[in-house]
């Protein structure tokens, strides 16, 4: 399949652009260089691209037959039917994971999937949308960059982190932190993952000894040299070391794959290969172990807050895992969105990322020159599209995530959009975007906890979200359940378009940037949120209050 992905622009498998490029990101999604386990179709944590191995060549053979005015529907990672509906109309509809809500508990969700009747999609793995490592990247920045402005005089200069997981979400934790001038003590139990991290620049240096790790922590702070240390080993067990011996580090987290403490989270005293074993063959146990460990893992966050450090939950549901095992004090500390990030979501300013369908890296370098030129006010943008340039490997289609508001995102649509029809790219492009995204996603222990108006649980907007988009003509909807928190803990929607060149989606662009961002915009002004409410006017966007 990886072949497909770096074919010339002229060889389409479909009868048109909007359908091949749905096709060529559902191909890149569990190519190789991509998925962190593509035999499995294991994009990343535990999110699949589709169901089983058949579901994948039969939504290739199905998009390859599809007519321009017919519709693909998805259930949960596989292809249930074909309708006809209109060339305005997505070309793919996806439903991911949901359960009816007296049912989504893990324990429901984990027998109705070796049933093979649902599989857990995550979020832009089975939206098809996921880029690699950079997808999370400039996120993880902004992130780090509003703790230092808000903890340390806005750098991280001579300052160290503490933070544990390097797969596709964690990776990026390390290369963000020093580019806000800090230093990472990243801990990961997965040895293959930490050689990984080193051989793509991830991480500097890696060791197995806490020694060595505090040996270069110590070091780098002299020095005031930013540096990204791996450290192979359980993160439950060298955060309770760390502790002991008074080691206290400025800033606390953690993004191993805490919300499916089965699949995703390793014990202490399990390697990875006994962890594989022991989860196959005794499950019970495995999840007690693994309770017994999330304890001790959130227990020793809870004490380096109160040992002075910076602590905060990056959106793994680890807080609620350990508050489930017994651990009353799990949230103690808060997570990183009403932390760091809501002001931002309240403004439409989130993740937005393109793909290179051509697999031409050319294409994003061009895109990348035009907002560089035309995008030069922006110095937040201009410094990470040069960092980015510099500093970041593309994996399977040449792609690009920068964060934009809904005026830039139309703006920059558009003038691609012309690009492709001038023939200055070699292909179409893919727009498409995270679902940590303002409107797209109610999830009350990350992107709506704490909400002004105590909104944190409602799940209408994703639906709205989802909805609108389809009737606005999106490309490809998708509508999941369960996210990065895991089941009964999160609903959220996902978008792409196609820029293929034409007038009709130059027309279409506006209309679906606009709702999909302004939709955002409008849930936040509806709970209170006095930034959301101005943004709104600014957009022409007339919010109808009760």
């Amino acid at each position: 399949m990886r072949n497909l992905i770096h074919l010339p622009s002229e060889d389409l498998r479909c009868k048109n652009w909007q359908i091949e490029g749905i096709m060529r990101m559902l191909i890149n999604t569990i190519d190789s260089d991509v998925a962190e386990d593509p035999d499995q179709l294991i994009v990343y944590g535990t999110g699949k691209a589709a169901r089983n191995q058949e579901a994948v060549r039969k939504i290739i053979e199905e998009l390859e037959q599809l007519n321009e005015d017919e519709t693909l529907l998805i259930q949960s990672g596989k292809p249930a039917v074909v309708f006809r509906t209109s060339e305005n109309a997505p070309r793919v509809i996806a439903v991911n994971s949901v359960v009816v809500p007296a049912y989504a508990n893990w324990k429901k969700f984990r027998q109705l999937e070796q049933k093979g009747l649902t599989m857990y999609g995550q979020s832009t793995a089975s939206a098809w949308a996921y880029i690699g490592m950079q997808g999370i990247l400039q996120g993880t920045y902004e992130t780090f960059h509003e703790v230092a402005a808000q903890h340390f005089q806005g750098n991280l200069n001579g300052k160290w982190i503490l933070t544990s997981g390097l797969g596709g979400m964690g990776s990026a934790q390390p290369i963000a932190i020093k580019m806000n001038g800090g230093v990472s003590l990243v801990v990961e139990v997965d040895p293959a993952k930490v050689e990984r991290s080193i051989k793509y620049n991830v991480c500097d240096v890696a060791t197995d000894s806490l020694d060595e790790a505090l040996h270069d922590v110590k070091m780098a702070i002299r020095r005031q040299t930013p540096l990204s240390i791996a450290l192979i080993g359980n993160a439950s067990d060298v955060y309770q070391e760390l502790l002991y011996r008074g080691n206290i580090p400025d800033v606390v987290t953690d993004q191993t794959s805490a919300h499916d403490l089965l699949n995703g989270y390793i014990p202490s005293d399990y390697t990875v290969q006994h962890a594989f074993r022991i989860r196959q063959q005794v499950p019970e146990m495995y999840l007690e172990d693994a309770k017994r460990t999330v304890v001790q893992h959130v227990k020793a966050m809870v004490e380096f807050q109160k040992r002075g450090a910076v602590v905060f939950d990056y959106g793994n549901n680890i807080r609620q895992q350990a508050y489930m095992a017994g651990l009353e004090e799990a949230f103690s500390f808060s997570n990183f969105i009403p932390a760091y990030i809501r002001h931002l979501q309240c403004e439409g300013y989130s993740p937005f990322r393109w793909i290179a369908l051509s697999g031409n890296p050319n294409d994003i370098y061009k895109i990348d020159q035009f907002i560089l030129n035309r995008l030069s006010g922006n110095d937040r943008i201009k410094r990470w599209i040069q960092f980015a340039q510099a500093n970041v490997r593309f994996q399977g289609l040449p792609a690009r995530i920068c964060w934009l508001k809904a005026e830039d995102r139309i703006f920059l649509a558009e003038k691609v959009n012309e690009m492709v029809a001038s023939k200055m790219i070699q292909a179409p492009v893919v727009f498409t975007r995270d679902h940590m995204d303002a409107g797209s996603m109610a999830s009350p222990l990350r992107e709506t906890e704490g909400m002004r108006d105590g909104s944190d649980v409602i799940g209408d907007w994703p639906i709205l979200n989802a909805l609108l988009n389809t009737a606005n003509g999106a490309t490809f909807v998708s509508f999941h359940h369960g996210g990065g928190v895991g089941i009964g803990y999160s609903l959220h929607a996902g978008m792409s378009i196609v820029a293929d060149g034409s007038k009709q989606m130059t027309e279409k662009f506006h209309q679906v940037f606009l709702g999909d961002v302004g939709l955002g915009i409008v849930r936040y002004a509806d709970a209170g949120y006095d930034i959301a409410q101005k943004k709104a006017e600014e957009l022409g966007i007339d919010i109808k209050h009760q």
